[in-house]
């Protein structure tokens, strides 16, 4: 069962079959999610700058409908320990782990980022789960009026950031948070009886 964003949102939920009624199971085993979207993406490689100054690999997921902005942004951080050995800087070298610290901040790191844009009012902002992985949520108010629903992952060290930005008359779309799923490398959906919390790789660099 998925959990909601909070008691009031399941009734939003019920005003919202005919907007859902159009939308498809989106199914990516490169980046291992699914999630119920209106249409096929469109998909945009980037980069993304830790907050200890590494650069990982990630895809955005984008998608439209009705006024309202849809994304999903993953990070790769499983090379992070590779990735972390061949930088420069002095902090780095026969340092304590870098690259795990990396990783395990990585969520509070992205909602940092969120609270951190020019003109936001953030109005929700707790610690949260979906499908038992453990993660964060939040709720914005945007300079121009639209509302950010955001819902931010950690699973087998990719970083999944869940963001529905709709118009300020619109319905919250909270339906596109509540339906995500992880899927594992077999492409099977992932289902987990007590709560994941994200595992390192293992060590694989001498120091």
């Amino acid at each position: 069962m998925r959990h909601g964003w909070f008691i009031a949102a399941s009734c939003v939920l019920l005003a919202q079959p005919a907007l859902a009624q159009d939308w498809t199971e989106y199914v990516n085993r490169v980046d291992r999610f699914t999630i119920p979207a209106p249409g096929e993406p469109k998909i945009e490689t980037i980069t993304w700058e830790s907050e200890y100054g590494a650069t990982f690999p990630g895809r955005v997921y984008r998608w439209a409908q009705g006024g309202t902005q849809y994304s999903i942004t993953v990070i790769d951080y499983s090379d992070a320990e590779r990735i972390h050995s061949e930088l420069n800087h002095v902090a780095y070298r026969g340092g304590p782990g870098y690259w795990t610290i990396d990783i395990m901040a990585s969520i509070d790191y992205a909602a940092t980022r969120y609270r951190q844009k020019p003109g936001v009012r953030v109005t929700y902002d707790a610690w949260h789960y979906i499908e038992r992985v453990t993660g964060h949520e939040l709720q914005l108010t945007n300079p121009d009026g639209t509302q950010s629903y955001v819902g931010i992952y950690l699973h087998e060290n990719r970083l999944y950031i869940l963001d529905a930005t709709a118009p300020a008359n619109a319905a919250p779309p909270i339906i596109f948070q509540q339906s995500f799923g992880f899927l594992d490398a077999n492409g099977n959906p992932v289902q987990y009886k007590e709560f994941y919390f994200n595992r390192l790789p293992p060590a694989r660099l001498r120091r």
